[in-house]
């Protein structure tokens, strides 16, 4: 795909989060949408899938470790055609699949159940290390909230990560800068993430989270870095894409209302055309 195609489906995406959450009337779609570009290039661009064949062996496989975002990860997923977009409507719905977190045994194309925040990195760590014994040729991808790198559990898994020299998996880190209770800085300061990772033995990219020229050249390099993980640390804008979420920690986990779902719609049908 072209960085302008691959912009257009982004806004697709974001259209998909936006209706999916004010049907469910609750979910987090600042988090889902600050993630939306990577949610993209992952699944338009970079990962070996295939929406019909989701469990083949040989895929690549993608664990949500900040599970509360599923919006972004079903919208994706629907964009690519792994079950209908009609679906998002009926997000958190009692009896349905698709719910509030991502669930491995009900959702076509989710290789992990996530959710509780921390754990994520671990399970995508051991899919990298049997890959590694089974000496197969898939790649792991984990997105990590910035928010969610406090967590201890998280620096367990990168140090075995960068001790196993698991340079089959890549580490994507959200840095919105916001999580529930205000900004990271204020609540349990993670910086300097870069620094933090390549001390547990990760190569680390820096990018715009929300430019395909910056992101395609990271997974780039992520692929050719021999003997080591590689941890992306992508800046983003919490909300992206509609104007009144951006950089709104009150839109972390809240539901647009009626006027605020057409007001968000109608900015991004205008992106789409511009």
């Amino acid at each position: 795909m072209t960085d302008l195609e691959l912009k257009q489906t982004a806004v697709e995406i974001r259209k998909g989060i936006v209706t999916a959450v004010h049907a469910a009337k609750s979910g987090h779609p600042g988090g889902s949408l600050s993630a939306a570009d990577i949610f993209t290039y992952l699944y338009f661009e970079e990962m070996n899938i295939d929406p019909a064949n989701p469990k083949m062996e040989n895929r690549d496989r993608f664990v949500l470790s900040k599970g509360h975002v599923a919006p972004g990860l079903y919208s994706a997923l629907a964009e690519r055609g792994f079950f209908p977009k009609e679906d998002l409507k009926q997000l958190r719905h009692t009896g349905f699949y698709l719910q509030g977190h991502p669930d491995m045994k009900h959702i076509p194309g989710v290789d992990m159940s996530s959710g509780s925040l921390g754990q994520g990195l671990s399970a995508a760590v051991g899919m990298a290390l049997a890959g590694k014994m089974k000496q197969e040729n898939y790649r792991v991808y984990a997105l990590l909230g910035d928010g969610e790198i406090e967590e201890g559990q998280i620096w367990e898994a990168a140090m075995f990560a960068g001790h196993r020299k698991l340079d089959n998996l890549a580490v994507i880190v959200d840095n919105n800068n916001l999580q529930i209770d205000g900004a990271i800085t204020d609540v349990c300061s993670p910086y300097p993430i870069d620094k933090k990772f390549e001390a547990f033995g990760f190569h680390v990219i820096c990018v715009d989270g929300h430019d395909f020229s910056e992101l395609r050249r990271a997974f780039a390099e992520a692929k050719d870095t021999k003997g080591m993980p590689t941890a992306i640390i992508a800046d983003t804008t919490k909300g992206k894409g509609v104007s009144f979420m951006e950089n709104q920690v009150s839109w972390h986990g809240k539901a647009p209302n009626d006027e605020e779902y057409e007001t968000a719609m109608e900015e991004l049908r205008k992106a789409g055309e511009a």
